[in-house]
């Protein structure tokens, strides 16, 4: 082998590509993808989670809403049971208990007391915790249901069981609507809560005065502006759920919006009830 004459065999040059402006920006781009790629991802999983948590919210307020009418509907039925007898003619006469709540002054204390329950848990929800707040709704539905057992003295059993189930499928189908519509109902709301007093103010009246077509007319606007609050108040308690929130504030906003929901069904159905129920 001849040897090598003076001067090292240098390797090859390798020729380095210098990096050219067009590969910072798809290097960029790239980076950008992957970053709103995965901040949508991150996105979507958050609006995932915070459906789960409105529907499992909206759940536990008609679960509410719906055990409370129940228990209304089992009291009242069972105190006229334990109010009333029939006799051996077939008429249907009072017991002793049943004089008691229904022809003493009994009987505005069975209608006032739970009036004031529902302002007394209005007014002091932010102060209770979540199983006093439901303890408290469970006996204010308990006692309206004691009040509300005059319907089987006054309407047939068949017409009281159909304008229920009525007053049960508008409720539904406009609940439906409150929480699917993306129409915001808080200027309707107002309209409505200003019939609501109109309503409380008329029937106060029509206590003194008695009269069956100023009573029709309540019964009328009772049915339109129950049923408008049916819808808004199903949107005002879906607006108010905070994924944030704690057990104790989210139990709470629970049982209030069962609440809402409890007495626009009860009022609802009263109203209807005196339209097209039959008296006995």
């Amino acid at each position: 082998m001849p040897a090598a004459s003076g001067r090292d065999v240098l390797p090859l040059p390798v020729r380095v590509r210098a990096p050219r402006r067009g590969d910072r920006k798809d290097k960029s781009k790239s980076d950008f993808d992957r970053n709103y790629a995965a901040t949508r991802r991150i996105g979507a999983d958050r609006a995932v989670a915070v459906d789960a948590g409105l529907r499992a919210h909206m759940l536990s307020v008609y679960n509410y809403m719906a055990a409370g009418v129940a228990l209304t509907g089992v009291v009242a039925w069972l105190t006229y049971q334990f109010a009333v007898i029939t006799t051996s003619t077939g008429a249907v006469a009072l017991t002793p208990f049943g004089q008691a709540i229904y022809g003493t002054p009994l009987t505005w204390i069975l209608m006032l007391a739970p009036l004031g329950l529902v302002f007394f848990i209005s007014f002091r929800i932010n102060a209770l915790s979540a199983s006093a707040a439901r303890t408290l709704f469970f006996i204010y539905a308990a006692s309206l249901g004691l009040s509300l057992s005059v319907i089987f003295l006054v309407y047939t059993h068949a017409s009281i069981t159909r304008v229920f189930f009525i007053s049960a499928a508008a409720f539904g189908g406009l609940s439906l609507w409150g929480y699917t519509t993306g129409r915001d109902l808080t200027a309707f709301g107002s309209f409505l809560i200003m019939g609501l007093f109109g309503i409380i103010i008329a029937s106060l009246v029509n206590i003194f005065l008695g009269s069956n077509q100023l009573q029709w007319i309540i019964s009328v606007i009772g049915v339109i502006v129950f049923a408008g609050l049916t819808a808004w108040d199903t949107q005002k308690i879906k607006e108010m759920y905070e994924p944030m929130d704690d057990g104790t504030v989210a139990g709470r906003k629970a049982v209030m919006g069962a609440l809402a929901l409890y007495l626009d069904f009860i009022n609802l159905f009263l109203s209807l009830l005196r339209l097209f129920g039959d008296r006995r």
